[in-house]
């Protein structure tokens, strides 16, 4: 992981535990959270950069790895 964690990351890290989370986009990765873009286009893309949520192909539901699931609870 390159940064700390913010609150907004913490925030985003509960939705997609909750499976209220979609990633979507081949070129960039759009966060959507209960049907609605995330005001933070960095934010989806940050925390997979950081291997802390999945991005499969295509619009899926976003996934915690194992990092993310520890860092949600720690």
């Amino acid at each position: 992981m390159n940064d700390p964690l913010t609150p907004r990351d913490r925030a985003v890290l509960r939705a997609v535990h909750a499976g209220r989370c979609r990633l979507a986009g081949t070129g960039s990765v759009v966060l959507v959270v209960d049907g609605v873009a995330c005001c933070d286009q960095f934010a989806a893309a940050r925390l997979v950069r950081d291997g802390l949520i999945t991005a499969p192909g295509g619009d899926a539901p976003a996934r915690l790895t194992a990092t993310g699931r520890a860092l949600l609870v720690a």
